[in-house]
């Protein structure tokens, strides 16, 4: 069968696009960006094809392929840090069902949140609303349900991670005591992959969820114990949501807007009220514990598909990553490092597809920690995002408080553009070139600046400059992971 994928290369996207293949299916991935997709491994599997659209626009450059079977609607604008996502939620579905209307397609795959409550936060009114424009029509409409979705790399469960791991004790609010059901990444790609042409599940909503309902308290805990901490935690009736969104956003790797809106939510009670589609597929749903086990099995395996970090929100344009792929020369200041590479250039390379996350910056590690840290204090990224892979490194990535836009290893080169606040614009190339029969690291940073306070910025930096970048233009050369 042929099927279209829209939020390719998200989260629930990206998890979902091999089991579809491995069943042997023809998979078209919309995606925002060709260029942000990646290339190797499973992606470079003939059975994929890659279709351009930005549902945000009206207007659709190609027309859709033809012999197209079924659509998964994946797109999710909650993270979105300008406008209104609920708008541009039913923008998106909206242009969707215009694409797909006479397209021949036989059925539509939502995957939504449960909205069993009488009140709803803004996040599940809107998933609610989606799923109203995805049945308007006359193509069959299986909404697939869920609270909580456990599973490396997705945001609910990097959440907790973050709070459980870094906090012996937790001031929290009062939500923790919310119910819902969590459920494990890999059941809810088997009830989406399980529903496809499945006619029993036309025109139906189905709510899905785990064995257990637990409060958010409970996760916390369990997560703990799974982890063999201990952990204690005390619940403040008077804590607003404003101060619990700011509580997460500095504890956590999420963006306040992400915040707000998960706090939101997390007044709600998230339980599946319908849930046969369990017996209906024969599914059997894995606990919250073992889930979270799963979860750092991958992790410890580096072995993570996929990371809610990656995600591009709705909020970026259609030409955030051509705009800035292409480093300006004018009005901007550079700090070039050049070094001779005298052994193993492979070795090189895989230093600089490594650079980041657990492995650091390879100098001063500690005055990237404190950069990140005045980041975070003035509402920036931080470096809390992490990598989602500990080598592999594609276009569209974050890494720590960067963006990744280009990711050529086959020409040796890593682009990176600064998420971070800054008055201005920063871009960190490291490229490997041959010169008279011998090969040469090339680190540059360039930094246009914004107005007088961007100047200022550059000059007050610049002694460190020559400390960090000399360091680490050497240590990336010169780098060998010890082997125990």
């Amino acid at each position: 069968m042929k099927i279209l994928l829209t939020g390719a290369t998200g989260y629930i996207g990206k998890r979902l696009l091999p089991v579809l293949l491995e069943n042997g299916h023809e998979v078209v991935c919309c995606v925002r960006d060709k260029n942000r997709f990646p290339t190797g491994g499973i992606y470079a599997q003939p059975g994929i094809s890659l279709y351009e659209v930005d549902f945000l626009n009206d207007k659709v450059a190609e027309k859709l392929p033809a012999g197209i079977d079924a659509a998964y609607y994946l797109i999710h604008s909650m993270s979105a840090d300008s406008g209104d996502f609920e708008k541009m939620e039913a923008v998106s579905a909206r242009n969707f069902m215009n694409l797909i209307t006479d397209s021949g397609i036989k059925q539509i795959i939502y995957l939504g949140g449960i909205t069993n409550s009488k009140e709803l936060s803004k996040h599940l009114s809107s998933r609610k609303k989606v799923e109203e424009i995805l049945g308007g029509s006359a193509i069959p409409l299986t909404a697939v349900k869920a609270g909580i979705i456990v599973g490396s790399g997705s945001a609910s469960f990097e959440i907790i991670r973050d709070l459980v791991e870094k906090l012996p004790v937790m001031v929290t609010p009062k939500w923790l005591t919310t119910k819902s059901k969590p459920i494990a990444i890999r059941n809810i790609l088997e009830f989406l992959s399980g529903v496809l042409l499945n006619e029993k599940t036309f025109g139906r909503s189905f709510d899905v969820g785990g064995p257990e309902v637990l409060t958010y308290r409970q996760m916390l805990l369990q997560f703990a114990e799974v982890r063999g901490l201990k952990r204690y935690i005390l619940t403040l009736p008077v804590m607003t949501p404003k101060l619990s969104s700011y509580w997460l956003y500095f504890v956590t790797s999420t963006s306040f807007k992400l915040a707000a809106n998960l706090v939101n939510s997390m007044k709600v009670d998230v339980v599946p009220e319908n849930n046969e589609l369990e017996l209906m597929l024969g599914i059997k749903p894995i606990s919250y514990k073992d889930a979270v086990s799963l979860a750092f099995q991958k992790i410890e395996q580096n072995n993570v598909v996929s990371s809610w970090t990656d995600s591009f929100v709705s909020s970026y344009s259609n030409t955030y990553m051509i705009e800035h792929i292409r480093i300006p020369k004018a009005g901007c200041f550079t700090d070039r490092r050049q070094k001779e590479i005298t052994e193993d250039v492979d070795q090189v390379v895989e230093n600089i597809w490594s650079i980041g996350g657990r492995r650091g910056w390879y100098y001063g590690n500690w005055m990237w920690k404190l950069r990140g840290f005045m980041d975070k204090m003035v509402g920036g990224v931080g470096l809390r995002r992490g990598r989602t892979n500990a080598h592999s490194i594609y276009s569209g990535d974050t890494l720590d408080f960067w963006r990744v836009l280009a990711a050529d290893k086959p020409n040796k080169r890593l682009l990176l553009y600064a998420e971070m606040k800054l008055p201005g614009e920063a871009w960190l190339e490291f490229k490997i070139v041959s010169k008279d029969s011998k090969n040469y690291l090339m680190q540059t940073a360039t930094f246009r600046p914004k107005g007088l306070l961007g100047r200022l910025y550059w000059y007050s930096v610049l002694p460190f400059h020559f400390f960090v970048f000399e360091g680490m233009v050497k240590n990336v050369i010169g780098y060998r992971e010890e082997v125990v």
